[in-house]
């Protein structure tokens, strides 16, 4: 075994005094393996070259001229990042390979991290409107408008839902915009549904046909919105409109008819139910398209998926084009059905609102781009037309 010597100083007149703890147990100091001197209790450790003086020489500490980034894998949680030049300081709260999430410690707000929120409104395309003809044995339903879906602030979805909880994006990851478009009509007495707009699974459903007949009362049809029933000459009873989707948008009005003019009924608007339209011996008006809803998602409020307004048909008369919207496109409108008067049903829009720190500026499909929108400084993406955004 090793011997142990204590030596004490040629020069030296004190006493080395070593006192024994008060304690039956045993008690083993065991020396370094090296040559050196040890520190005293008082002492600040000035003098001893292993500990660093500075933040970079420690081993959970980096300090580097820019940001951390979620592929920057540290040995554990709890590493402490500094950036030198911006001053911010971020902590290591999740230490998963290529997915780290980096907290921002002082008064920034742009954490580092995989996923971040983005507000959104999916609007689909609205339904087409009803037969355009001078003959006024046609008489037609309003098209529904497409079926609207918000997750911004705390405005409304369409038929009546609430506002709904924002898209989770991960970073890196590209998901697929689709723009709906807009229902049509080929002026023979064929209409089509507006088609269904995306983001990524988040879907909103095509705005429901105008219903065109040529003598018969027959329903609308479901869809974001429905669309308008239709009442015929020679014909009597009750023609619904079509159904709405859930929280998307309302139903279309219904036609009475047993005598007088025969008409069509309003298409569903994502504000409300289209107008329904009871047929009598004098000229009455239309039914009128459900009214649409406002979002301010943009930066300024806006109008979407307006109800198209049915038409009454009677030798010489004009469309019942009493909503005063025309077909704009990417509003998500439904057709308005009528004579020289019909008016188109209008393209869907998909609009994603994010803050400007977490917009990756990564798209496909050309979509409309604005920074610094609001107070908190946000990005707007309006897509017009289909696309991809990557996070």
């Amino acid at each position: 075994m090793s011997k142990v010597k204590i030596q004490g100083h040629a020069s030296g007149t004190g006493i080395f005094t070593v006192t024994a703890p008060n304690t039956s147990t045993d008690r083993t100091i065991t020396l370094p393996d090296a040559t050196g001197t040890l520190l005293n209790s008082d002492g600040d450790g000035s003098s001893l070259s292993g500990i660093t003086s500075t933040l970079a020489g420690l081993t959970d500490v980096t300090v580097s001229a820019s940001d951390p980034t979620v592929s920057t894998n540290p040995s554990a949680t709890g590493h402490l990042w500094v950036n030198k030049t911006s001053g911010e300081t971020y902590i290591c709260s999740d230490a998963t390979a290529g997915a780290n999430v980096w907290k921002n410690m002082g008064d920034g707000s742009d954490n580092i991290e995989t996923t971040y929120s983005i507000e959104y409104l999916v609007i689909a395309g609205g339904g087409g409107q009803g037969q355009y003809s001078a003959n006024s044995s046609y008489y037609s339903g309003g098209g529904g408008a497409g079926g609207l879906r918000n997750s911004y602030s705390s405005e409304a979805s369409g038929g009546g839902g609430s506002s709904e909880t924002a898209f989770t994006a991960t970073k890196a990851t590209a998901y697929t915009i689709t723009v709906g478009a807009a229902g049509t009509n080929d002026n023979a007495g064929t209409s089509t549904d507006g088609s269904d707009s995306a983001l990524h699974t988040i879907t909103s459903v095509g705005g429901g046909k105008a219903q065109t007949t040529t003598g018969t009362g027959t329903g609308g049809f479901a869809g974001g919105c429905g669309g308008g029933g239709t009442g015929g000459s020679g014909s009597t009873g009750t023609s619904p409109g079509g159904a709405g989707t859930a929280n998307q948008g309302y139903a279309g009005g219904t036609v009475t008819f047993s005598v007088g003019t025969p008409g069509g009924a309003g298409g569903g608007g994502a504000g409300g139910v289209g107008a329904s339209f009871t047929a009598a011996s004098s000229q009455p008006a239309s039914g009128v398209g459900g009214v649409g809803v406002a979002s301010a998602i943009t930066g300024s409020s806006i109008t979407y998926c307006v109800g198209g307004t049915g038409y009454r048909a009677w030798a010489g008369a004009t469309s019942g084009n009493t909503s005063g919207y025309s077909n704009d496109a990417n509003l998500g409108h439904g057709g308005t059905a009528g004579n020289a008067n019909t008016i188109s049903g209008s393209s869907g829009i998909v609009v994603l609102r994010m803050l400007d720190a977490n917009y990756s500026g990564t798209t496909t499909g050309s979509p409309t781009v604005t920074t610094n929108v609001g107070s908190s400084g946000y990005t707007v993406v309006k897509f017009t037309g289909s696309g991809t955004y990557t996070g």
